[in-house]
């Protein structure tokens, strides 16, 4: 019989003291950052040449695909480091401020009634490793991708997991530097860091296909005073 999923969260608790420097994304150090608003237009990332977008998460409206400007400069800037067998392939962007609540909740639920043993802050920490409440979501201020790469006929790659599977369904597998994924997955995932990090993007390092610019986690990371982009409602 495997571990049960409080046995699995309990592994990955355990696996994250490992990991000193790690900042989730309901870390004060994040939250206390102010967003001055740019007021940037959102673009469909389906309008480039050089990015392909995945269908599996579309909604009626396509504002799966959308992201702010900037963030599609640096997609784009991004994709045309990459060898010229592969593109990047977004799976989602924008997610509307009800969505992730309902993505927050359900996976709260989950984690809550598998570690009843762990006090408020300890189970906010497990929750942030996998989703951020809408208010600090960089999906909700149009500034994120959930990203890997695929070939040229929109072959997706192998790094290692699926994109946005949960620390506790892959035994911290989707985290950035996770050293149990084969040595290929590994290469392919060094691929997308270099052109995302080339591009301007910075990683949430629990997930190795989420990138950002411009939100507060993007400015915790690079020393900016202040986020650009807060959550909007469309």
């Amino acid at each position: 019989m495997g571990p049960t999923p409080a046995e699995k969260l309990a592994t990955v608790r355990d696996r994250m003291s490992v990991v000193p420097d790690l900042v989730v994304m309901a870390d004060p150090r994040v939250s206390r950052i102010p967003v001055i608003e740019c007021g940037e237009e959102l673009v469909d990332l389906r309008d480039l040449g050089a990015v392909l977008v995945d269908p599996r998460r579309a909604d009626v409206a396509g504002r799966f695909a959308l992201v702010r400007a900037s963030v599609a400069e640096r997609l784009e800037r991004a994709a045309y480091t990459l060898p010229s067998s592969l593109r990047l392939l977004v799976v989602e962007a924008y997610r509307p401020a009800v969505l992730q609540l309902e993505y927050f909740l359900r996976h709260r639920e989950r984690v809550a009634s598998s570690r009843p043993d762990v006090d408020a802050t300890q189970l906010q920490e497990l929750i942030s490793q996998y989703i951020a409440p809408p208010e600090l979501s960089p999906h909700v201020a149009g500034a994120a991708v959930d990203v890997t790469l695929c070939r040229t006929d929109g072959t997706e790659l192998d790094l290692g997991t699926p994109v946005q599977v949960t620390p506790q369904d892959s035994e911290m597998a989707c985290y950035t530097t996770a050293p149990n994924v084969g040595r290929h997955a590994a290469a392919q995932r060094r691929l997308l860091v270099d052109a995302l990090t080339k591009g301007g993007l910075v990683n949430y390092p629990s997930q190795w296909w989420h990138w950002s610019y411009g939100d507060r986690y993007w400015a915790m990371e690079t020393g900016a005073s202040a986020a650009m982009y807060g959550p909007l409602a469309r």
